[in-house]
């Protein structure tokens, strides 16, 4: 899991800090936002044939990771 975690990186440089696969400037964000729209990696590496499947699976890994550390504070009503 590591390794696909080095696939990201966050450089206030590039996108503005976002996490973007490295020496790209695809954020994890807009990989995202694709497979929410119902497209599949087939179709996602088609539109950027210089990512691989291997950064798809980098960009879900981190977003679990993020979320993974969230802090929710329930508020009672």
């Amino acid at each position: 899991m590591d390794e696909l975690l080095k696939r990201i990186e966050i450089n206030p440089e590039v996108m503005g800090g976002k996490p973007v696969i490295k020496g790209t400037r695809i954020t994890v964000e807009s990989i995202l936002r694709r497979l929410s729209e119902g497209l599949n990696i087939k179709e996602i590496l088609e539109d950027y044939p210089y990512l691989t499947e291997e950064d798809i699976r980098a960009a879900l890994l981190y977003a679990s990771k993020v979320l993974e550390s969230e802090t929710i504070i329930p508020v009672i009503s």
